[in-house]
């Protein structure tokens, strides 16, 4: 192996491997491996032990089983689709060795006639005679087949042998990498190094020890060059010298005190956090998270007056034009009239959308409130001193950067998420941006109450909302699919609007994917309006939306949803100051995994706490939301069962940013495990 060989051999393309051609390229591409580095973690799944010789007269039929013969004479037919034949032997009997579609040169190439062969395969029987039909592993060395044999999920085209000579051929040429990680660090793996690491992960008897020094070593260094690179996006960020808003907290606390309801704890330390950072000569990028219902959008609309106060502009984006004309309207609402507020929207005409643009340019608008037109580019602000960005959990890191230079030095952002999620994963998603969490909810909100019903108890369900609405109330109905599935037995959009609109005539609307936008803000208007009783929906109603009328929501199979989706979906109700109710209804016959969810969702009102059982039971990369998010997609690390490496991990970046140490050392691992374009320059 060439010793100067470093860690760019490992983002290397697979065509530099011997015996790996255009065709084997393209179909390990086709899994997403790109290069020598993605193949490493394709780990073995099972392995074949085809190290222990056996006798023919003491072979299994139906069991793999390795044996070393003498082929003894040819038998190739010249009839078509007749299979080649080698008989074989040794000291205690004869066998068979069966060839379909192989030529003659190849069979007389690897079973040459008196020498002796190893061999392995499955041992069938014909005519009270053992063979093995196209055997895979024969060589006249033993010690080539006399192996463990690591089994991998396979792409179609790739034979077991062939990738298994691809590994060996990566981990025999490993180049050794230059410790990166401090004494201290390498202690809790028992001073286990990347390479001997590696090298330990893929051997057949080391399969699923995930508790083994050498498997948290890597799973750690892929939590923590996460971690680095988001610290490195931190350090940029806090780099960049702004203009310092002035406070005035007497405005402030006027609104705060003319609001018809009292601020939680959790809002008040969150604003003073805001305004912190807005009085600082530092940019702001900050993530509020608070779980559905607890009050952040008047914490940001608060935060905007300071900004305004100080000659700036403030753009405030939300992801639906009604959540945005929500917003918009209690703007109106609790500021002070000297401010001029505006929404553009897609109903917004063409002649009054070119009056704000030529207005915000001249700074005669204080407040944009729309969605994520307001990043277009015919749109410019003069002075744009915050961003405020309601419900975009699906940002990635790339786009929340690209945001924030987007503002310009002077201009804060905030981002705000109703999606709780746990510690591990805010660390991972959220690591470059500083957090605000509110955990309470206001205090005249009472829990909503949850209820599980079978669906063949319909009857009882409808005539409690037949009560529901005589009381002026009304109600969500959740449905997973928009219409009728064959292969899927769920309950649809369509189906259950005809069924209920029968039973409450002139009461019920349909909401659902396929409804374009503008009838869509109209169905959503008159609801809010209370125009009608029932608003059947699939869940795209789940985010963000306040419709303190409606304090019912009704959840067909509930099973089929995450708990923090049934979560998010319950969050529609319980806004006003009535009590509110969730049934989730539910076939017979629920696994024990749905039985757990819904008593969990039963038993609990907090968001955070759902996260997180919500994760032990699905796994973190099927969260809510996340799919698309840009979370990472660890290959090793899970922050259920490697929490305590988080917390390690993060440990280690506060002491590295303390003492201000030269990253440089880390550039392997970056460019390894990240290959962050974000960070280019420094590493």
């Amino acid at each position: 192996m060439d010793n100067k060989r470093d860690y760019t051999y490992l983002l290397s393309d697979l065509s530099v491997l011997k015996g790996v051609g255009s065709k084997t390229t393209s179909i390990l591409k086709r899994k997403k491996i790109n290069n020598i580095f993605d193949l490493l973690w394709k780990l073995p799944k099972s392995y074949t032990d085809r190290s222990l010789s056996t006798k023919i007269k003491d072979l299994k039929i139906g069991e793999i089983q390795t044996i070393t013969i003498i082929p003894r004479k040819y038998n190739f037919p010249r009839i078509k689709n007749l299979p080649n034949k080698v008989s074989c032997a040794d000291d205690t009997g004869e066998l068979d060795c069966i060839f379909f579609n192989s030529y003659e040169g190849y069979i007389k190439k690897i079973l040459p006639i008196g020498k002796e062969v190893t061999i392995s395969g499955k041992i069938s029987n014909f005519r009270n005679k053992y063979q093995i039909t196209n055997p895979k592993y024969l060589s006249e060395d033993s010690a080539i087949v006399k192996q463990k044999h690591n089994t991998y999920s396979l792409t179609e085209g790739i034979s077991e042998k062939i990738y298994n000579k691809i590994i060996k051929q990566i981990i025999d040429n490993l180049p050794k990498l230059k410790e990166w990680h401090s004494n201290d660090i390498l202690k809790r793996f028992n001073y286990m190094s990347w390479n001997n690491s590696i090298k330990e992960i893929h051997k057949p008897e080391n399969i699923g020890k995930y508790k083994e020094s050498y498997y948290q070593r890597l799973a750690y260094d892929e939590i923590f060059s996460t971690f680095l690179v988001n610290s490195e996006i931190r350090k940029k960020i806090k780099k960049i010298k702004k203009e310092k808003k002035i406070l005035k907290l007497n405005e402030q606390s006027e609104i705060i005190n003319n609001l018809d309801f009292t601020l939680t704890n959790d809002q008040i330390k969150t604003l003073n956090e805001i305004n912190n950072d807005l009085s600082s000569s530092t940019k702001m990028f900050r993530l509020l998270q608070g779980d559905v219902g607890s009050g952040k959008t008047i914490v940001s609309l608060l935060s905007a007056i300071n900004t305004i106060n100080s000659g700036f502009q403030v753009a405030l984006m939300a992801p639906t034009e009604i959540l945005a004309k929500q917003h918009f309207n209690l703007a109106k609402k609790i500021f002070p009239k000297k401010f001029n507020i505006e929404l553009v929207s897609g109903k917004t005409d063409y002649k009054k959308k070119k009056d704000i643009y030529k207005e915000l340019a001249l700074h005669n608008i204080d407040l944009l409130f729309g969605t994520h037109t307001l990043f277009q580019n015919k749109i410019n602000f003069k002075k744009l001193g915050l961003i405020i960005i309601d419900e975009q959990h699906k940002f990635g890191v790339n786009q929340r950067k690209k945001l924030s230079d987007k503002g310009g030095d002077n201009c804060d952002v905030l981002l705000m998420t109703a999606t709780p999620i746990p510690r591990t994963l805010t660390m991972t998603i959220y690591g470059d941006m500083d957090l605000s969490i509110i955990r309470e909810k206001p205090k005249n909100r009472k829990p909503i109450k949850t209820y599980s019903k079978l669906e063949t108890k319909i009857k009882d369900v409808i005539k409690f909302i037949k009560n529901e609405i005589k009381n002026g109330n009304q109600i969500f109905w959740v449905c997973p699919l928009i219409e009728e599935s064959k292969k899927i037995d769920h309950a649809s959009a369509v189906q259950k609007f005809s069924y209920l609109k029968k039973i409450f005539p002139n009461q019920v609307s349909l909401l659902h994917g396929k409804t374009d936008i503008i009838e869509k803000e109209k169905i959503l208007n008159q609801f809010l309006n209370n125009e009608f009783k029932i608003l059947v929906s699939t869940t795209i109603i789940e985010v963000g939306i306040d419709f303190p009328n409606a304090n019912v929501i009704i959840i067909e199979n509930a099973n089929k949803f995450g708990l923090s989706q049934l979560h998010q979906l319950r969050g529609r109700v319980g806004r006003g100051n009535k009590e509110s109710t969730c049934i989730l209804l539910f076939k017979s016959n629920l696994s024990e995994n749905a039985k757990k969810r819904i008593n969990i969702l039963k038993n609990s009102n907090d968001g955070f706490i759902i996260s997180d059982e919500d994760m032990k039971l699905r796994g973190f990369g099927d969260i809510l939301g996340f799919k698309q998010s840009g979370i990472k997609n660890f290959r090793l690390a899970d922050p259920i069962h490697n929490s305590d490496l988080f917390i390690v991990a993060e440990k280690e970046i506060k002491r590295i940013e303390k003492s201000n140490e030269d990253i440089s050392k880390f550039k392997a691992l970056i460019k390894l495990y990240d290959r962050a374009d974000i960070i280019n320059d420094i590493a």
